[in-house]
This record gives structure tokens, C-alpha cells and sequence, in this order.
């Protein structure tokens, strides 16, 4: 986040339930303090990337104030990273990819059950159609076997001759990848 949205943040960490605390560390790096008011607290350590400040955060949160304010923090400023809600028996698992929900999972002692995945987006559709990857591929195997073949010809007639036999196969992999390919 930007020193502006830094300083949003923090307008918007205080509420009844939650106060904060910055401190100013060595190398522009700062740790900011949020404190729910029975005591809980999670530390922020923010380390300032050029204009942008970034933070990489592993902690375990019970209390439900600081766990929506670390949810916000995630949806609000495009974080990434996975998010596990502990519950009795059960874990509920949310991962965030530039703050959308990407996958939710419930974790069991007995297994893993996928909840929620995120279905690309008309602007994921969009760009994967005028993709043309898949076409530049088709191409490059079409001369490819164009090669080949034209090696075959000026190859001697001869069965046995194993430079055919290695054309040949060759030509049998990338027909094959080619079919999948336009398939």
C-alpha cells in the first residue's frame, strides 16, 4: 500500500473494538499494532519497497474484530496469501489472490472439501480467447511436419533405412500433438 492508504488504514483500524499503534523501525520499515480490547494483539510489520509499503504477516487471530480487520486489510489493499479460520473440528481455508477470494476449503481431520473456486472472470475469458499461443504452436508444427516430410522424400526409398524410421516417429509424436492441440 501507498503512505496514503497507510494512513487510510489506520483512520479506519480505531473502532470500538480494535486500537492501533505504530512503530517507526530502522530502514524505513514500520510495525503497526493492532490491539482488540481484551488483549489480543497482531503485529504488522510493513517494509517500505520504494514508494509502496508491503507486508508479509503469519499470525493466529481468535478474536472476530481483529480477523474482519485482517479480512479487510486483504480485500481492501489486493493482498495475497491464505487465510485459515480455525473453528471446533474444522478449518476453513481462504485463499486470496490481489484481494479476491480465489478458493475456500474445509479442512477436517478427516479430509479436505472444496467449498468455493472462483470461475475465471469475463476479463480472464476475454484475454484467454485473443490469446493466440495455441495458434502459434499449431503453426510451428505444421512446418515442422512440412520439414520432415520434405527430409523423407530426399531420403532413400529404402524400409529398413533407420533415418526413415526416426522420421517417422518424429512425425508420429508431433501428428499426435497436433491433434490435441486443434482438438
Amino acid at each position: 500500500m501507498t503512505e496514503f492508504q497507510m494512513k487510510q488504514f489506520l483512520l479506519t483500524a480505531d473502532t470500538c473494538f480494535i486500537s492501533h499503534r505504530v512503530k517507526i523501525l530502522g530502514g524505513g520499515e514500520q510495525e503497526i499494532v493492532l490491539e482488540e480490547a481484551g488483549g489480543e494483539e497482531v503485529h504488522l510489520s510493513f517494509q517500505q519497497r520504494g514508494s509502496i509499503y508491503v507486508c508479509a504477516l503469519s499470525c493466529r487471530i481468535v478474536n472476530p474484530h481483529l480477523n474482519n480487520a485482517i479480512r479487510k486489510l486483504f480485500v481492501t489493499y489486493k493482498g495475497t496469501g491464505t487465510v485459515n479460520r480455525i473453528y471446533q473440528g474444522f478449518t476453513m481455508v481462504y485463499v486470496y489472490e490481489n484481494g479476491s477470494v480465489r478458493r475456500i476449503s474445509e479442512v477436517t481431520p478427516l479430509g479436505s472439501k472444496l467449498v468455493y473456486q472462483h470461475k475465471h472472470s469475463l476479463a480472464e475469458m476475454m484475454r484467454l480467447y485473443k490469446s493466440d499461443a495455441v495458434e502459434q504452436e499449431i503453426e510451428s508444427l505444421r512446418i515442422t511436419i512440412n520439414r520432415l516430410l520434405d527430409q523423407r522424400n530426399r531420403v532413400c526409398r529404402n524400409e529398413e533405412n533407420q533415418e526413415i524410421q526416426e522420421i517417422d516417429r518424429n512425425l508420429a509424436r508431433i501428428t499426435r500433438k497436433l491433434f490435441e492441440l486443434e482438438a
